[in-house]
């Protein structure tokens, strides 16, 4: 799904995309993405600067404190890339990527 359809498809659910906050939380994501069959490959979160390019902000509201931004990201490439994809290149870290690309994605619901 594109990013907009992934938050969507999430917030039908009662969720948001995933947001992490600390590195415990991103392998957790990375697993279920795993366990799910699609590998260790990238995935939508909930990371856009769509709103305001630079700032970054979770979509469930929650503060954006730990990142893990592969080096010389996000570079925002072509001014059209907005949206946070995770376990890109062999570093596994996170990318800027345009948000109509198609990714398979993670949900997160509040407890």
């Amino acid at each position: 799904m594109t990013w907009a359809d992934a938050e969507k498809n999430c917030l039908s659910k009662g969720a948001n995309l995933a947001s992490v906050h600390h590195r415990n939380e991103y392998r957790q994501v990375q697993i279920l993405i795993a366990a799910a069959g699609h590998g260790f490959r990238e995935a939508w979160i909930g990371g856009s600067d769509a709103q305001q390019w630079g700032t970054w902000l979770w979509s469930d509201g929650s503060p954006m404190i730990y990142t893990n931004w592969c080096p010389w990201q996000p570079d925002n490439w072509k001014n059209s890339q907005h949206c946070l994809q995770i376990n890109y290149s062999d570093a596994k870290c996170w990318d800027d990527m345009w948000c109509t690309h198609w990714n398979p994605s993670v949900c997160a619901k509040k407890a």
